[in-house]
């Protein structure tokens, strides 16, 4: 593959030849799905604008960050926990299975826990009781995401049947949007839709993993599901906490204002975090299970891997995001239609926050890697003491721009904690 022997040859000293490669063709997987889970949404933008406008859209887009708090949930720390653990276990069948088993039993469970939570708010709140059909088929996204054992492939490291089974769910279900969406009062098929293929996609994944890793099936016990769920708390308080003052803005906007300026201000949001994301996360999740085992072996070799790839990707991000600062409004009318100055300046905000993002991933993510999940806990907890807040008072404040503001002083803060937490747990270069 061209494209992997270019990839190898511009980071040729981050690792062994074969690691470089196994990385690189991960990352070139999870490149596709994440860049096709970012471009769908994106793709649809202007036409769900004009087609149901930006006040459905924006309904659309609360109740999507609604219910990603109980995604939150299902999730758990598993994506890192149970991650780390099927990456160790290598080929050892029956230990892979059990492992499988579960974290599929305690996400079950989770998810049963969940539906009663949010049934109980929907029923209670009036806002929510109001369009209660749009928050309930959301809903459904969370338990195909519960299906989906991302975290396994991840942990084979074999990310490209993720890449495979995502693309032609998400091809399918643009299709089936532009088929049915065609008016303001088609607006209920969206989240219908978006459910209906998240849960094909789970149950078509589920099926890979049996097939393709002989996994077997085997009756969890309360002890294992227990280990589970004790081995992902620190991590769960963690992610749970990175979400209050990170996924929470388009709920805060949504709250505090209407649901034409949460239109405006998810679509500046859904841009920043293509830009933010990727392809970082991509190449960030491919390199948690190849990073493990190297620290497992040699710490020392596996902190200088981790520096260089830092590096490379602060660079990246220092170079790319003035340009895209100056190109903010020719990006907002391509992907709007419309000049939209509103998503214009919120755009340009979320962007100075994704440099302190850049500037911190593979260092905040050597803390889970190095077994101080007790440090990355309590660093993310303190930001979300300050951050969650804090966002709130400025959207009361400020309205949208209020929530762009809280996440560039939260993301300096956590930069800034990092690199002191970092200095106290590892040698400087």
């Amino acid at each position: 593959m061209p494209l992997t022997r270019l990839l190898i040859k511009i980071f040729p000293k981050i690792a062994t030849h074969h690691e470089r490669r196994i990385v690189i063709n991960n990352f070139i997987s999870l490149t596709t799905l994440q860049g096709l889970g970012y471009l769908f949404p994106l793709f649809l933008l202007p036409y769900l604008l004009r087609v149901i406008g930006p006040a459905k859209f924006g309904l659309i887009a609360f109740a999507q960050a609604f219910v990603h708090y109980f995604m939150l949930i299902t999730d758990y720390g598993f994506n890192l926990t149970a991650t780390r653990k099927i990456s160790l276990a290598e080929e050892h069948k029956e230990k892979s299975s059990e492992i499988f088993s579960s974290v599929m039993f305690a996400k079950l469970i989770l998810t049963g826990i969940s539906f009663a939570i949010f049934f109980l708010i929907i029923r209670a709140v009036p806002r929510f009781r109001g369009e209660w059909a749009v928050y309930f088929l959301s809903f459904g996204t969370v338990l195909g995401n519960t299906l989906f054992p991302m975290w396994f492939f991840q942990g084979k490291e074999k990310m490209n049947y993720i890449a495979a089974i995502n693309s032609l769910s998400g091809i399918a279900a643009v299709i089936c949007i532009f088929i049915y969406v065609k008016g303001p009062a088609d607006y209920i098929f969206v989240p219908m839709i978006n459910s209906l293929f998240a849960i094909i996609s789970g149950v078509w994944a589920l099926y890979v993993a049996f097939r393709k890793f002989n996994l077997s099936f085997v009756f969890a016990t309360y002890r294992n599901i227990r280990q589970e769920l004790k081995a992902g708390w620190e991590v769960f308080i963690s992610i749970a906490a990175i979400n209050a003052y990170t996924e929470s803005r388009i709920f805060a906007v949504g709250l505090l204002t209407n649901n034409a300026i949460t239109g405006y201000y998810s679509v500046a949001d859904r841009i920043a975090s293509f830009i933010r994301a990727f392809p970082q996360d991509s190449f960030s999740q491919a390199f948690y299970p190849r990073i493990t085992r190297a620290f497992a072996n040699n710490r020392q070799r596996a902190l200088d891997i981790m520096r260089r790839v830092q590096r490379v990707a602060t660079i990246g991000f220092a170079i790319s995001l003035p340009v895209l600062f100056a190109l903010s409004p020719f990006i907002v009318r391509v992907i709007c239609g419309m000049p939209y100055p509103e998503v214009t300046f919120t755009l340009r905000l979320l962007l100075v926050s994704s440099l302190f993002v850049g500037m911190n991933a593979f260092k905040v993510q050597f803390l889970i890697v190095a077994g101080r999940a007790d440090i990355y806990s309590r660093l993310h907890v303190a930001a979300a003491a300050v951050g969650f807040p804090l966002l709130f008072v400025l959207v009361y404040l400020f309205s949208y721009p209020g929530a762009a503001l809280a996440t560039i002083v939260t993301e300096a803060g956590v930069f800034i904690f990092t690199a002191r937490a970092l200095k106290k747990i590892i040698p400087p270069p």
